[in-house]
């Protein structure tokens, strides 16, 4: 009944989560869910204000363009100068997206033929696989190690590989990971991408979620960045707005171009009132962002602490809401943490291999109910 394609596709990760955890719930258990990367925090008032003025507008109710409003793109690109010092052209520069899962699932379409190899960070976000899949394409996994900070060597890709290659997805700070990349491997993602004739695209989602004065980068300060590539960001985590499916791609017009020649083809575009509420988000005050980074910064915090004094090795990260804590067997404690004490971590190796021996924490819950679920963990530790 199915394609081949669909037959290939691992089933997502995270809708696997959600059965497992539905499933306990029947069984009457309260789940602490500290597994799918999902603010608990409400989107900001004036964000919520903005969207409700705008969805009043009967101007709104029809389709919108395909490359997103024009008040919407200034507003990105407004808010890369001030936050990055990085100057966009918000008509050839600029494409609004349905959250960044939308670009990274299309852009593969644009630029990679049956057998063309994409080169995907592993462990990583399972959507750098999927769409290379859906484009017929061949990943190339990164191993990213704590041994090499959880950056990939681009050394290490074997040159038959190279002369194959089309793609290149990278992500910091990194999801699962919580990894943080210094400038230097900016520059060096450039030279290499030149040097191979690469279309780079980081996916810089978690840019925003900081803590310890750290301020993370965008890709496209590096120069000749824009030469090679594009950055796909959003406002999901930023402003609390994952339900709301609006984020954007910014960089390389060419890239833009043959990405947007994807999506005109297959979608109709963001919502103009959600892109409205976006320039509420992008352009109005930005504590919202600095008290949630708080928020995280405080759980963070508990949950270190709490898993170094059950005995596990933990650090504390600079960025993301994520926690990535090693284990002897990833699957098997993911599946205790469940069964005996109620509590959903992601398995590293549903991220990829080289996520084995590793569960990702979402700091998405509350400090007490962190503080509960380690009291349950404390009640199964051996």
């Amino acid at each position: 009944m199915y394609s081949q394609r669909l037959e290939n596709l691992p089933p997502y990760l995270f809708a696997r989560i959600d059965a497992m955890k539905a499933q306990k719930r029947k069984e009457g258990v309260d789940i602490i869910d500290l597994g799918v990367g999902d603010p608990d925090l409400p989107t900001p008032a004036h964000i919520v204000e903005a969207m409700v003025r705008a969805v009043k507008e009967p101007k709104n109710h029809h389709y919108p363009a395909y490359e997103g409003m024009a008040a919407y793109r200034r507003a990105v690109a407004e808010w890369y100068e001030t936050r990055f010092s990085v100057s966009l052209d918000a008509d050839r520069e600029v494409l609004a997206l349905m959250g960044s899962k939308d670009g990274i699932a299309h852009i593969p379409e644009a630029f990679v033929n049956p057998g063309d190899y994409v080169l995907v960070p592993d462990p990583g976000y399972p959507v750098y696989k999927t769409s290379t899949l859906f484009a017929e394409g061949r990943t190339h996994l990164m191993p990213l190690t704590a041994e090499n900070n959880f950056l990939p060597v681009l050394d290490d890709i074997p040159r038959d590989v190279l002369k194959k290659a089309k793609l290149l997805f990278f992500n910091y700070p990194n999801n699962p990971t919580a990894a943080i990349a210094p400038k230097a491997f900016f520059e060096e993602v450039v030279e290499f991408a030149r040097d191979n004739d690469l279309v780079v695209v980081h996916d810089n989602a978690y840019s925003e979620i900081t803590f310890d004065g750290y301020k993370a980068p965008s890709f496209l300060e590096t120069d000749g960045a824009k030469e090679v590539g594009v950055e796909m960001h959003s406002l999901s985590k930023t402003y609390n707005m994952t339900g709301w499916r609006v984020g954007m791609a910014v960089g390389n017009p060419e890239i833009l171009a043959g990405l947007g020649r994807v999506k005109s083809n297959v979608d109709s575009g963001v919502f103009d009132a959600v892109q409205e509420a976006g320039v509420a988000a992008l352009t109005g005050s930005q504590q919202c962002v600095a008290d949630a980074c708080a928020v995280y910064q405080e759980r963070r915090d508990v949950l270190v602490k709490g898993l170094n004094e059950l005995g596990f090795d933990v650090r504390a990260p600079k960025a993301t809401f994520y926690v990535w804590m090693p284990v002897e067997d990833c699957m098997k404690t993911a599946a205790q943490f469940l069964n005996e004490a109620g509590i959903v971590v992601t398995p590293g190796v549903g991220f990829g291999e080289s996520g084995d021996g590793y569960v990702r924490f979402a700091i998405t819950r509350s400090v007490e109910r962190i503080e509960e679920a380690l009291e349950r963990i404390r009640r199964i530790a051996p």
